[in-house]
């Protein structure tokens, strides 16, 4: 008598490619091992990150073929042996920088660590729940990357996306004047709903003399920069004095220019840069935990509220990363398994 093994559906990934590289299987459905529990989605985030690792691009790639994937919402289907902590049919949070590889949430299920998981508070909104991953990075561009500093106002790119629009709610939910970045009107619009002061169009506006002019000449506080590109050193104009710009991401190529020149051109209004990344925390355990546990304590409470633009099914994993590619998003896609 043949035993059957029982399947689960996924997106499988054996190279890196364009969006058709990501292929609809059936995969083995995981057995949570001691100290685990089976985890079974919700809803399922889809950010740069996993475009990255389609592309080949990431620098820290899980192993091939993986199951790509860096966040879910879902209910606990079974615990493994010796867990106490989680109960099924609860609701968790799944985050892959608590996993040991980039990925495995694109699926139906996932078994992980119950330690690494977070639990949802009852009633909170699964959808929404699976778009806290860009939450993550925004909490500690505005609070690590700046070393604790007092920043009145705040200038942020691509302000209309998933990172950007995160950031634009935790900047005003902490009182700080939020101007947001964008290539379209539309765009701009939406940034201006989510609490953004302003909003400039950087297509057909002059994003320097825009911001000069909504902060009264002085220029801005804070820059958290995902352009980086030929333009990169033009943000150096729209810093204040003791201004602080930090670099996050390359949307337009690797940054470029004579950065430490511009720099000197204002040396007496003393400028600062930094360069980010959330791999930063990648050792550091407590603080990405404590973070998420503010970011969901925020959440719970209303005080942000991650905007859905578009719900995919899963096997359509390659459209919805199209379409971030396409730069078409305002905030963030989701698939349902």
């Amino acid at each position: 008598m043949r035993i059957m093994t029982p399947t689960m559906k996924a997106i499988l990934m054996e190279r890196p490619g364009p969006p058709e590289v990501l292929r609809y299987a059936d995969v083995p459905l995981p057995v949570p091992a001691p100290g685990q529990v089976l985890v079974r989605s919700h809803s399922i985030g889809v950010g740069m990150p996993e475009v990255l690792v389609r592309r080949g691009e990431y620098a820290w790639m899980p192993p091939l073929p993986a199951i790509p994937g860096i966040e879910m919402s879902g209910l606990v289907e079974k615990l493994g042996e010796g867990v106490s902590s989680l109960k099924v049919g609860q609701a968790v949070f799944v985050s892959a920088r608590e996993l040991s590889v980039r990925g495995g949430c694109y699926a139906e299920y996932i078994a992980a660590d119950a330690e690494a998981l977070y639990p949802l508070p009852d009633g909170v909104d699964l959808e929404a729940a699976a778009a806290l991953s860009n939450y993550q990075v925004a909490w500690h561009l505005l609070h690590s990357a700046t070393n604790g500093m007092r920043y009145g106002s705040l200038l942020v790119t691509a302000a209309a996306g998933g990172v950007g629009s995160a950031l634009v709610q935790l900047g005003k939910h902490s009182g700080k004047r939020v101007i947001g970045v964008v290539d379209t009107d539309e765009r701009a619009a939406f940034a201006l709903s989510l609490g953004a002061e302003g909003a400039v169009n950087r297509r057909s506006h002059n994003v320097t003399e825009s911001v000069l002019a909504m902060t009264e000449g002085r220029g801005v506080d804070t820059i958290l920069d995902s352009f980086g590109g030929t333009g990169f050193t033009d943000q150096f104009e729209r810093l204040a004095p003791f201004g602080l710009l930090v670099s996050y991401g390359f949307l337009d190529g690797p940054p470029s220019g004579d950065v430490l020149g511009v720099m000197g051109k204002r040396i007496s209004d003393c400028l600062g840069m930094r360069i980010f990344s959330m791999h930063a925390f990648d050792k550091d355990r407590p603080r990405r935990r404590q973070a998420t546990e503010e970011i969901l304590r925020l959440f719970a409470a209303g005080a942000i509220r991650p905007p859905i633009w578009a719900r995919l099914p899963l096997a359509e994993a390659g459209r919805a990363q199209a379409l971030i590619e396409e730069g078409r998003v305002l905030g963030k896609v989701i698939l349902k398994p």
